[in-house]
């Protein structure tokens, strides 16, 4: 994997809506703007909105052509150095046909976003270029008060060191959501929620893998398209999955599980990580569809880590897709084992 080169200070990254237009819209660009600020004032990060970034949810559902414009844009921009998405969604499919995916490959730069950013992050590993599962503007940039430090701790070890990014700890809390994104909330901090250790839930043993994987909703939607990884590609690797706000029932969690199992993903890979269900919303149901599943495999005692902060969570870390990662079930602890960047 080509790795994109380390953030500095100074340094002017993109705003896109490669999904959702909804950081455009009137009631939400207070929010917009204060995601803004902070990679202003938190990172010394000069910030350049795409040309349809803001234009609002109805325009930019209906004009992916130019949602995919901004990236390709903001890729062949050489003033840009890094690509942030603000907010998810749930058709970036729609902007395959328009990426320059040759643009993806000349101008490896950071990449970072969750949830329906899978579709994207999965165009970025066809192209061989690191990206981020992480952090968006409207959620983690834009935390009400203040950004977790958390948060802003992952952001400077990935995006703004070269060394190795090394164990991923559990966050010391977690913040509920519910807190409805209206101006008249702005001054109001979330609530925090202790938060629990990472549970080993499956296995026995300490494996090494490249990470890949995503929100499992979006991820198996991709099963049947372009950019889905070739079988082979889960060879060795560490796959990583969390489920979004809309919270699946336990049966379409595992309905969806269980096609990863169909196409033979889960007889491959060394190590499954799992995210922290949003809102801890079927913490326990999920754990047993997970096992239910894992037991049809023909790796049925591949070890299994639970409870990671990626994905619906606030604090979160990100996931660098590509790198080489670490589950140790006897310590319970899950390490990164290389950078996500590069010096100049």
């Amino acid at each position: 994997m080509i790795k994109p080169r380390k953030l500095l200070r100074d340094d002017t990254v993109a705003i896109v809506s490669l999904s959702s237009g909804l950081a455009g819209e009137d009631s939400i660009l207070w929010r917009t703007k204060q995601g803004i600020e902070r990679l202003e004032s938190v990172f010394g990060l000069h910030v350049k909105v795409m040309p349809n970034a803001l234009k609002g949810i109805k325009y930019v559902r209906e004009h992916p052509e130019l949602r995919a414009s901004d990236l390709n844009e903001a890729l062949q921009d050489s003033d840009v150095k890094a690509i942030i998405s603000c907010i998810g969604g749930e058709d970036a499919i729609r902007i395959l046909p328009y990426v320059d995916f040759q643009a993806i490959y000349d101008n490896p730069k950071i990449f970072s976003g969750y949830s329906d950013s899978t579709t994207v992050h999965m165009m970025f590993y066809k192209m061989g270029i690191v990206s981020f599962y992480g952090q968006a503007l409207l959620t983690d940039f834009a935390e009400n008060i203040a950004m977790d430090s958390y948060t802003i701790k992952d952001i400077e070890k990935c995006w703004f060191n070269s060394s190795a990014i090394g164990e991923r700890l559990p966050t010391p809390y977690t913040r509920p959501t519910g807190l409805e994104w209206k101006v008249e909330n702005k001054n109001i901090a979330r609530t925090k929620r202790d938060n629990q250790s990472y549970e080993v839930i499956n296995g026995a043993d300490i494996v090494s893998g490249h990470l890949i994987g995503g929100n499992l909703e979006t991820f198996v939607s991709l099963i049947d398209t372009s950019i889905f990884p070739e079988l082979e590609q889960f060879n060795h690797a560490i796959l990583f999955l969390e489920t979004s706000e809309d919270t699946p029932s336990p049966l379409e969690f595992s309905k969806m599980f269980n096609q990863l199992l169909q196409i033979g993903v889960l007889d491959k890979v060394e190590g499954i990580v799992f995210g922290k269900p949003f809102n801890q919303i079927y913490y326990e149901a999920y754990k047993n569809e997970i096992l239910k599943i894992i037991k049809k495999s023909k790796n049925p005692n591949v070890p299994i880590l639970y409870n990671l902060s990626f994905g619906h969570n606030e604090p979160k870390h990100s996931m660098p897709y590509g790198l080489s990662a670490k589950i140790n079930c006897y310590t319970q602890q899950f390490e990164i084992k290389e950078s996500a960047v590069i010096d100049f």
